[in-house]
């Protein structure tokens, strides 16, 4: 069965993306943490990050990386925090998180985010890259 990410990529359910490419996707998270929360993941379904061949797992931190360095120009914050958990979705994703501390990488402050908010902070991430 195809994960909500892979729905996602194919266009089943809707989803605000700020970058993709042959390998790779990064989306805004329904449930953010901060604005700005960005889920960075590979096309291929694979559950652990640690099960990521070489290659894919070097290009999605490329990919983070430079959506990373496009988010500190438009949210305030000390830093974009970096997280694998895997625990919530079986198919590896990168959380990238605008943080001032470490309590801001806590899963407790999840919310049901707006769709409208969702869609300018995308458009803002997408606009960073231009």
């Amino acid at each position: 069965m195809a994960s909500v990410f892979t729905l996602i990529m194919e266009g089943k359910i809707p989803g605000h993306f700020v970058y993709e490419d042959e390998k790779a996707v990064a989306i805004l998270t329904i449930q953010p943490i901060r604005e700005g929360h960005v889920l960075v993941i590979p096309r291929e379904e694979i559950d652990q990050w640690s099960d990521l061949p070489v290659g894919l797992a070097a290009h999605l931190m490329i990919v983070s990386h430079k959506i990373a360095n496009a988010m500190k120009g438009i949210f305030p914050c000390t830093r974009i925090g970096l997280m694998i958990a895997g625990l919530e979705v079986p198919h590896t994703h990168i959380h990238l998180v605008p943080i001032d501390s470490m309590d801001d990488l806590n899963f407790a402050f999840a919310k049901n985010a707006d769709q409208d908010a969702l869609k300018n902070t995308a458009a803002k991430i997408r606009a960073a890259f231009a």
